[in-house]
């Protein structure tokens, strides 16, 4: 028998910010499952009173002991060593001389076997959706010995009803009235009053809706509320917002990487001039075209623009009133300058790597040339932010999608406050004395906290006047009530870029195979159950046949998921099941049964694809319970059936993918626009469509 392994020699093995996400939430982030070398063996970690386990006798007398490998296990180790060639993705994803236990076929090894309900998609929830009170404990403790830092040190320094104007920054806050011969759109946003019949229209939902097409937008649905505020114009007239004075050296500069090759240099490309156009006006903009790989960081460098600009003339003008106050009588002035809390602007982005981003942009912007900007605490922010280097394993072997997504610390709970005055920034500021908010939608929602919860605070959002979704996306996949939770105090789009692709990412399968979409009827966008019966009816029982093994269902929801895979153990089909809450040796007891054709279904949850991209080997039969979140998904997991064939006919492969009239952005994205808008209007419900030679459609 192996050596026992301890829990504590376990945890000690892991790193600072492993350790604090596995004390709070129970389990390790999807991302930081670390490839070990062959040389090491798999550490095991009990863990007692997890939501995640089901309870056993004798957890309080001592841990199980590691089985060594059996005979079997040590043969396919041999095989593998000697027949596959394919070792650079292998390597990392399934080591065979893990050490793992024996397999139990007749209890179903492969499938999780605890019941997850929904309410675990709060890893700290059990399965009837209340908090587990050890785990609660130990949460408390957790926060108790990391206490969140705040920098009170320079809360002078930074104040803004102490400061005043010195003479050489006056002519700045005047400058804001008017630039070039016209109103700043800031004052005149700033001064806009509504009346009794604006309130009326606006609490009758009264709204006026146009179409509009940019150069680089594009087709934009524009929504008015008011008459006041009508849809933008011709995209000949629009121009980025005047500049506060402190940005204007350093835009420029900074914005060149962003310009087209051999074209002359200028201070915005073309989409950040339609961008910085909409949101200098302070229009809400939808933009869902935003690629991580080519227009991330040229967007990010345009927000983070308009939010100093913002931020800067707010506080220069709060601080001319400070010096006319000074000057005047008690009662004689009356200025409306500030709201009821400081914080003016709420960035939401997914990751630490991208608030130091932003913040790096921010200082870029605001940092005079030749001179170190005053950043306070600026040490602390990188070490916390930075990149930890054993996050990243060694040669990682994904699309670049993955990497652009997943660069840097990829950490998804924190929080910081950031206050600017003149050319100083503070970071770790408290909320109340800051004026830009960065923080991950969990780290921002274990705040707010739930109703009748005794400790939460969310008074600091109640005067929040620009709000940023960076990477909105990646918020979908983590958890999209964190979201819903911060917006609900918040605001209404007003303008949405809605471009729908010519080509699907259809288009991009390289396999020979047939595609068979087939239509559902379905009352509204929540009805669940109708698709649920449809799988269960019609579809599933075309591939119970063992003729039809290897099939390999996709479910974008996790709630799907959870409730299709309690269907099929009810009904005792022979399947197992990967998800983001599956470990590293249940993954690979899965996809070692699904390739030898041990387990007939694979079920799959699409945030497991999200997180780590495995080839999955074996796939013969593709059913889609739902189109993609993200269409090149549907692209990439249709050629995983060209690997481990074993030289097999590729002419009995299947595609079944499951659709009804509210997907119609999902097919538009997969099929493309005209194929997608011929299908929901036509009356047939079964489409055909055939990849790896001429298309065909039928």
């Amino acid at each position: 028998m192996g050596k026992r392994r301890h829990k504590n020699e376990a945890i000690s093995k892991l790193t600072k910010k492993q350790r604090k996400h596995l004390q709070e939430f129970g389990e390790q982030h999807p991302f930081h499952d670390q490839v070990a070398e062959r040389a090491e063996r798999t550490q095991v970690l009990k863990l007692h009173d997890s939501p995640k386990r089901v309870e056993t006798e004798g957890d309080d007398e001592e841990e199980e002991e590691e089985e060594r490998p059996s005979a079997y296990q040590k043969l396919l180790f041999t095989l593998k060593q000697s027949d596959d060639v394919e070792s650079d993705e292998d390597e990392e994803e399934i080591l065979y001389d893990e050490g793992i236990e024996e397999v139990d076929e007749e209890d179903g090894t492969g499938v999780v076997e605890e019941d997850l309900s929904p309410a675990e998609e709060h890893p700290r929830e059990n399965a009837e959706g209340e908090i587990d009170g050890g785990e609660l404990e130990e949460t408390k403790r957790s926060r108790a010995e990391v206490e969140e830092f705040m920098d009170k040190k320079h809360e002078a320094q930074f104040c803004l009803e102490t400061n005043v104007f010195g003479e050489e920054d006056m002519d700045n806050a005047d400058d804001m009235v008017h630039q070039d011969g016209y109103e700043d759109t800031f004052v005149k946003h700033l001064e806009t009053e509504l009346d009794e019949e604006d309130i009326r229209n606006l609490l009758n939902g009264v709204k006026k809706r146009s179409q509009i097409k940019w150069p680089r937008l594009s087709n934009m649905l524009c929504i008015s509320n008011l008459e006041k505020f009508p849809a933008p114009g011709p995209a000949s007239g629009v121009s980025p917002p005047p500049l506060h004075k402190a940005l204007e050296a350093n835009w420029k500069s900074m914005n060149q990487p962003f310009q087209a090759k051999g074209a002359p240099v200028q201070e915005v490309s073309s989409l950040q001039k339609e961008l910085l156009g909409l949101m200098g006006t302070y229009r809400d903009v939808y933009f869902p075209e935003c690629s991580p790989i080519t227009e991330g960081k040229e967007v990010r460098s345009a927000y983070c623009l308009h939010v100093l600009n913002h931020v800067l003339k707010a506080n220069s003008r709060v601080l001319a009133h400070n010096a006319q106050l000074k000057e005047s009588k008690p009662g004689e002035e009356d200025f409306r300058d500030k709201g009821l809390t400081r914080p003016k602007v709420l960035i939401l982005v997914p990751f630490r790597d991208g608030a130091l981003q932003v913040v790096q942009t921010f200082v870029t912007l605001l940092e005079p040339k030749g001179k170190k900007m005053d950043v306070s605490n600026k040490k602390r922010f990188k070490d916390e932010f930075g990149e930890v280097v054993e996050d990243r394993p060694p040669n990682l072997v994904r699309p670049d999608d993955y990497h652009a997504v997943f660069s840097g610390n990829v950490d998804d709970h924190f929080r910081i406050g950031v206050s600017i005055l003149k050319r100083s920034m503070r970071l770790y500021s408290p909320f109340y004395s800051s004026d830009i908010i960065i923080a991950s939608p969990l780290g921002l929602r274990t705040l707010l906290g739930v109703d009748g919860e005794s400790k939460r605070d969310f008074d600091f959002l109640s005067s929040i006047e620009i709000l940023v979704l960076d990477q909105a996306d990646v918020f979908f996949m983590q958890n999209w009530e964190h979201v819903l939770m911060t917006i609900c105090h918040l605001f209404h789009f007003q303008v949405a870029t809605k471009n729908l692709p010519k080509t699907g990412s259809i288009c991009q399968v390289l396999v020979q195979l047939p595609h068979v979409f087939q239509m559902f009827n379905s009352d509204s966008f929540m009805d669940q159950d109708a698709r649920f019966q449809f799988f269960v009816d019609k579809v599933l029982p075309q591939y119970k046949d063992s003729v039809m093994s290897h099939t390999f269902i996709y479910v974008p929801s996790y709630f799907d998921f959870v409730r299709i895979r309690n269907y099929l153990k009810k009904e005792d089909v022979n399947f197992t099941s990967i998800s983001e809450y599956s470990n590293r040796s249940e993954v690979y007891k899965a996809r070692h049964f699904f390739q030898k054709g041990d387990k007939q279904f694979l079920l799959f949850s699409e945030r497991f694809h999200f997180y780590k991209r495995y080839t999955i080997k074996g796939i013969r039969n593709l059913i889609f319970y739902g189109l993609p979140t993200y269409a090149h998904f549907y692209s990439e997991v249709c050629n995983m059936l060209q690997t481990g064939t074993d030289g097999r006919d590729s002419s009995s492969w299947t595609c079944t993918v499951l659709y009804s009239r509210y997907d119609a952005h999902k097919l538009a994205a997969v099929t493309g626009a005209e194929r997608a808008a011929q299908m929901l209007q036509s009356k047939k419900p079964v489409h055909l469509f055939v990849t790896g030679e001429e298309d065909k459609a039928s």
